[in-house]
């Protein structure tokens, strides 16, 4: 978790120099552990983590939002959320979103994943927030679709996408659609996608979820190996609401953390909105 902090500490000064008007860290970059039991032992109330209370601290320093991936402890300690933070330009921490599809799968030739061993599933579509990029609305990882956590102490390259002016929920349309219908003009998917599943779908879906909500996506994803049996696949991107990769990184880890810059243009995605409106036919099928 200290190398971890120390990742993210440095890509905060490395956004800041860039002159980002905020940075989006990936899913789960305090820690991903080898195993269930493990990942519970190892979580700590945002109150107390030294993780969280090093972002806060460096938010504060530079004067950068931060929006990133953490666990957090339930209530009857049997598992952990997993939750994505936006932390403030003064390091206070506003607002939460628990990951609501867990990732559960066996891969044929590649790894098994039961994220529902460790992880309680979230319950609510948070409403989107207004910050200096626009206003966001948080999913995770598999929610773009699904995706898996990560499974390592260390993370690979905490690869982020910076400057909105940055797997699961990546494959269910439906929290995004909601999120666009509340205002959203940004849609993050902090994630730890699978390298099996990120060569066939990352891009797809990601493209996918600007285009059927003219938003902003952008997905800051873990790249490299956590241990022998998980590898992220990395590639994290900003797409704009016409569908255009706007920002990426490659899917190999660097001897030091990456992040990629774009910008949030909020003029062009009310032309995009207003040239091609997209009116629901909710008489014929329910509003999301």
């Amino acid at each position: 978790m200290t190398h971890n902090l120390s990742q993210c500490q440095f890509l905060i000064q490395k956004a800041a120099a860039a002159g980002a008007k905020a940075l989006f860290l990936p899913e789960a970059s305090d820690y991903i552990a080898p195993s269930a039991s493990e990942t519970v032992s190892l979580v700590q109330p945002t109150s107390t983590s030294p993780f969280v209370l090093g972002l806060q601290k460096s938010a504060r320093k530079y004067g950068l939002p931060v929006n990133v991936g953490i666990h957090e402890p339930t209530i009857n300690g049997q598992k952990v959320k997993n939750t994505l933070v936006w932390i403030d330009e003064h390091g206070a921490l506003k607002h939460r979103y628990q990951k609501l599809h867990l990732f559960d799968v066996d891969i044929p030739g590649g790894p098994t994943l039961k994220e529902s061993n460790s992880v309680e599933k979230g319950t609510e579509i948070v409403p989107p927030f207004p910050t200096i990029v626009g206003n966001v609305g948080m999913l995770i990882c598999f929610d773009v679709r699904n995706l898996p956590p990560h499974l390592s102490h260390r993370m690979g390259d905490c690869g982020a996408n910076i400057k909105l002016i940055k797997e699961t929920q990546l494959r269910f349309p439906e929290p995004s659609l909601a999120l666009r219908r509340q205002g959203a003009h940004i849609i993050t998917y902090p994630s730890a996608f699978t390298v099996p599943t990120g060569i066939a779908h990352w891009t797809a879906l990601l493209r996918a979820r600007a285009i059927e909500t003219q938003s902003y996506v952008i997905a800051a994803a873990q790249v490299g190996q956590h241990n022998e049996k998980r590898t992220s696949y990395g590639h994290s991107m900003i797409v704009s609401p016409w569908g255009d990769i706007v920002a990426e990184l490659g899917g190999e880890k660097k001897e030091e953390p990456e992040i990629a810059v774009a910008e949030i243009d909020l003029g062009k995605l009310e032309k995009i909105r207003r040239e091609m409106p997209l009116v629901r036919r909710t008489d014929v099928y329910p509003e999301v």
